[in-house]
């Protein structure tokens, strides 16, 4: 599912206007394109490939699914554009913009296999995961978790390198 396209094409702007390097993700592939090697000599990262396009413009393209900006934490800040966007941060030295209502996909498998919602359980430990947060889920935060998932959850666990998970299910009496 695409991104408001307007809205990227503006945070993109935004972007250059404030000297953070950006890329583009258009379509459901495992390729990002960029303007030029800012973004991969601030970052890095070679989590997905990156094709240079020089004088690459963003409204040259139909649908934009993913934008990454390079900046550490706490430079997000600047960015205005970004309070009307879904994003999170999973690398120290860049964000995701991107599709992220993990509330939806559970919705919709649970109906696919015709299951009561009532069951669900979610675990989570960073901000992409607020989304599936909600009110009728049982909601676990991972003990590593940010602090934004730990307030709204119903039980918070052991971190997730400590046998987290495991230790949830027994107290939630899965087993």
């Amino acid at each position: 599912m695409p991104l408001n396209r307007q809205d990227c094409i503006d945070l993109v702007r935004e972007c250059r206007e404030k000297g953070f390097p950006w890329a583009i993700q258009v379509d459901n592939s495992s390729i990002r394109k960029a303007p030029d090697s800012s973004f991969y000599e601030f970052t890095h990262d070679t989590y997905m490939s990156i094709d240079v396009v020089p004088g690459l413009d963003p409204e040259d393209y139909a649908d934009i699914y993913k934008v990454f900006v390079a900046c550490y934490e706490h430079e997000e800040e600047k960015l205005d554009m970004l309070k009307k966007l879904p994003w999170c941060r999973f690398h120290r030295e860049y964000i995701f913009v991107e599709p992220c209502d993990k509330a939806y996909g559970i919705r919709r498998m649970m109906d696919l296999m015709g299951a009561d919602c009532k069951d669900v359980i979610v675990f989570g430990d960073a901000l992409n995961d607020l989304s599936m947060f909600v009110d009728e889920w049982t909601c676990v935060a991972m003990g590593n978790a940010a602090d934004e998932l730990k307030e709204k959850a119903d039980l918070i666990t052991r971190d997730v390198c400590d046998d987290g998970i495991y230790y949830a299910c027994m107290q939630l009496g899965l087993f």
